[in-house]
């Protein structure tokens, strides 16, 4: 028999467990098929930690529930009316031999996409269920019949795969290795964008890249000779090497403000001792360096002046020498008049 069910979160199924005098069945555990309307399928993607496996996600929504064994009074399924039934999430794991499938079906070509007839149609999946039957009232009355809540055990997270559901759904995916391209040399289209929700985005926007665009203007232009970077690269260097040793001196400066810090004793009881011994002592002689050059610098002088003093003058002409002979005449002969007037 098939009866309408109701989910064990219904106000009436708490109701119900209050009752006194209601007779009803609890049944935990119960193995059972679910119909779930699928709605979406999405092929997704585990972390870094599984290697980036992929998997489907299904969602849907639930339409009925069928027990391996007969429910009290009869009742072989419980079914739900379109928008009653709770929503269903499920992950379909490929095994190894469907992910080769997969691949061998151009499985990392741009082109690789979900299957469209998968969606929209009724899928039977493998779950478990908690029952409440509420067995119909005593007198037989026309319509009356057993009510069943129903809880699906982790309806939000279903784990199912080729054993469990007897779905090989690799096999539902069209061959893409002959018409695709390898997607690490192609850009992703819309296509394979929805059909991977958790694809890796580019670092780089069309509009840079450019491909569409740009691909006609390439092809057959001349080669571009090479720009100058050095020029560009060395003021970049600089101006790294400027910001490196600014944030260097920031964080010297906060060390030496810093109290406790090595930087801040040596500040307040070295560098300060040392200025104020600086300050107090007295001018010293110049070194060493500077006396002998000072001194080679008069030796030089006097020198010079020596030199000048001893330079021979040019030799007198012959009237010259007549006029200092006759001179020399004249004074010796002033003073022998001299000598005879004083002996007078």
């Amino acid at each position: 028999m098939r009866t309408a069910g109701l989910t064990m979160n219904d106000v009436w199924a708490h109701r119900v467990l209050r009752e006194r005098g209601v007779e009803t069945y609890r049944l935990e555990g119960v193995t059972a098929e679910l119909g779930v309307m699928v709605e979406s399928l999405d092929l997704k993607h585990r972390g870094k930690e599984e290697n980036y496996r992929p998997y489907l996600h299904m969602t849907g929504e639930l339409r009925s529930v069928t027990p391996a064994r007969a429910l009290p009074f009869g009742i072989s399924q419980v079914t739900y009316s379109p928008g009653q039934g709770e929503k269903v999430d499920a992950f379909y794991e490929f095994d190894d031999q469907q992910l080769v499938v997969l691949a061998s079906k151009g499985y990392f070509t741009s082109g690789f996409a979900v299957p469209e007839q998968v969606t929209g149609i009724e899928w039977e999946l493998p779950a478990t269920a908690d029952m409440l039957v509420l067995a119909p009232s005593g007198a037989q009355t026309e319509g009356d019949a057993p009510v069943v809540f129903t809880q699906i055990h982790d309806i939000g997270g279903l784990e199912i795969d080729l054993e469990s559901s007897g779905y090989d759904l690799a096999g539902y995916f069209a061959d893409h290795s002959k018409d695709g391209v390898p997607r690490a040399e192609a850009v992703v289209d819309a296509r394979g964008l929805k059909a991977r929700s958790d694809a890796i985005n580019s670092l780089f926007t069309e509009d840079e890249l450019g491909l569409d665009t740009k691909v006609k203007e390439v092809v057959g232009a001349p080669v571009p000779e090479a720009a100058p970077v050095a020029g560009g690269m060395s003021a970049r260097l600089q101006q790294i090497e400027a910001e490196i040793a600014a944030e260097r001196e920031h964080y010297q400066t906060e060390r030496a403000s810093t109290e406790g810090t090595t930087e801040n004793l040596y500040r307040e009881r070295v560098a300060a001792a040392l200025q104020t011994a600086k300050e107090q002592e007295e001018p010293l002689a110049p070194p060493v360096p500077a006396r002998e050059a000072q001194h080679d610098l008069d030796l030089d002088l006097n020198l010079e002046q020596e030199s000048r003093r001893r330079e021979v003058k040019p030799a007198p002409s012959l009237d010259e020498r007549k006029r200092q002979v006759s001179q020399r005449a004249a004074d010796l002969d002033f003073g022998e008049d001299g000598e005879q007037s004083l002996g007078s």
